[in-house]
């Protein structure tokens, strides 16, 4: 699902800026490592924006659909998927009611996504029924306790688009929502450490890894990832 309040030209913005571009690096390092290696495997990425993830998985050669609620964020996919010589699967859906078949991935992305819809936890049990047996679910979120979430709180409060119905979680209500889903948790890491301001990221960006591995308080995005059993329980 894609907010109103957001467009292609929104993210290709933000990424231009340093802040941006630093923080979109440290992001995506941390949902391509927990994802692991991608060739071959069927990959949906739900609620694609502009594909920055759906692309990242078909560069390292993943089978991949990227859906959205909003046409005009898949035709941006496309322009940057054909721009990347990739070729991708778009779909346009609704996250709450995926249009696929039981066991139709290896891998859902699902990244910024929840903060956006009214039925999260339906959300994640669609993904997790169009998940195959063994498969793996990566969620990636906006972090509820930390500098990013108060100031885009007082943005809300001021009526900003998006931030208005924007949902922030907390490293439990994370695992709570995959755990309803009837899917086993792995992995449950924090990452964007720094404040959001372009040098004080730049100084603080080499040291995310670290503060990842050992927890540090304070993450601004939450990522997940969690597994489908084989069998029922």
């Amino acid at each position: 699902m894609t907010d109103p309040g957001l467009t292609a030209d929104t993210y290709a913005r933000w990424r231009a800026t340093p802040l941006g571009e630093i923080t979109e690096r440290v992001e995506t390092a941390l949902i391509i490592g927990l994802a692991g290696p991608l060739k071959g495997k069927r990959v949906l990425d739900v609620g694609t924006g502009d594909g920055h993830y759906a692309i990242a998985a078909a560069m390292r050669g993943a089978e991949v659909t990227a859906l959205d609620s909003a046409l005009p964020m898949l035709v941006a996919t496309r322009q940057r998927s054909k721009e990347n010589g990739l070729t991708l699967e778009l779909v346009q859906g609704n996250a709450e009611a995926l249009p696929f078949e039981d066991g139709s991935f290896d891998m859902v992305l699902a990244v910024t996504v929840l903060c956006l819809i009214p039925n999260a936890p339906q959300a994640v049990r669609e993904m997790a029924r169009v998940l195959a047996p063994g498969g793996c679910l990566i969620l990636g979120e906006l972090g509820r306790y930390n500098l990013w979430a108060a100031k885009r709180r007082v943005r809300s409060w001021l009526g900003e688009s998006p931030w208005r119905q924007t949902r922030f979680r907390s490293r439990r209500q994370l695992r709570e929502l995959a755990l309803a889903a009837e899917l086993q948790v792995v992995a449950l890491s924090g990452a964007v450490h720094f404040p959001p301001i372009a040098p004080l990221a730049r100084l603080l960006a080499p040291v995310e890894p670290l503060l990842t591995r050992i927890r540090a308080p304070g993450a601004a995005f939450l990522a997940l990832a969690a597994s489908k059993p084989e069998t029922k329980p």
